[in-house]
């Protein structure tokens, strides 16, 4: 929890003093307000994976989240907001789903699937907020509903890990003991993370303003794919075939979605 509240500090930090630099007219209080909302669904996607890896329950998790943070934008973007992907962009994002499965699912897990699952789904649900609600800021509102969303992050991952018994990991287990500061190579290298995050966030923000929601978010949510062909390219790792029929389907996915 302390590495997710460093990351969203360092996005935080960086976007509030990137956003008067960014361009665009002032922002609007409707723009804050989204942007806000965006944030606290990043702060429950944040939450919610990190008990969810802590519970040992990756393998469940991470494609339980991935898989319905894809799904609910374009579910809720077609059903209530009326857009119309091409036949093109329905058969990328219809290959993402079990290409998502499949590259972010780990071989074992040692905790309860059904816990695992129910942290997916409210992830899940957070990673929707993030995208749905961020894409309605207006377009003049430059870097702004991102860092009105970095201060809400913030604040809900603070309480969460300020009221650990809201989200016990284990209700019978001993009181632990105090937490120790992080090294400070791990709160560089999470604060680092943050303000990729939010750079990301930016991106996605801009795309909207000439795609379709539906699409920009199907791409967005295709970032499990990144880790691992950086382990590819990187660190010489070999994925094993289910990763490597994910990583087919991705690249399929992704070139079906852009399709004009």
């Amino acid at each position: 929890m302390r590495v997710a509240l460093a990351g969203q500090v360092g996005g935080l930090v960086v976007t509030a003093a990137a956003a008067p630099l960014a361009g665009g007219t002032a922002p609007t209080s409707a723009d804050l307000a989204w942007g806000a909302l965006s944030g606290a669904g990043t702060g429950v996607a944040m939450v919610f994976l990190f008990r969810g890896m802590s519970r040992g329950a990756m393998s469940v998790v991470i494609p339980v989240s991935a898989v319905g943070g894809l799904a609910l934008p374009v579910l809720v973007t077609t059903v209530l907001l009326g857009e119309r992907p091409s036949a093109w962009a329905w058969a990328g994002i219809t290959l993402a789903l079990p290409a998502l499965w499949l590259v972010s699912r780990t071989r074992t897990t040692t905790a309860d699937t059904a816990a695992g699952v129910r942290d997916g789904l409210v992830a899940s649900v957070g990673i929707a907020l993030q995208y749905l609600a961020l894409a309605q800021a207006s377009p003049g509102a430059g870097l702004w509903p991102v860092t009105s969303g970095r201060v809400t992050a913030v604040l809900v991952v603070a309480a969460m890990a300020l009221l650990p018994a809201l989200l016990p990991v284990h209700r019978a287990a001993p009181r632990p003991a105090p937490a120790q500061p992080l090294p400070l190579r791990v709160t560089a290298l999470a604060g680092l993370t943050g303000v990729l995050a939010a750079a990301a966030l930016f991106c996605y923000l801009l795309a909207t303003r000439t795609a379709l929601v539906a699409v920009a978010s199907a791409l967005s949510c295709l970032y499990p794919v990144v880790p691992v062909l950086v382990g590819l390219t990187f660190l010489r790792e070999r994925p094993g075939r289910t990763q490597a029929a994910g990583l087919v389907l991705a690249l399929a996915a992704c070139a079906l979605i852009v399709v004009p």
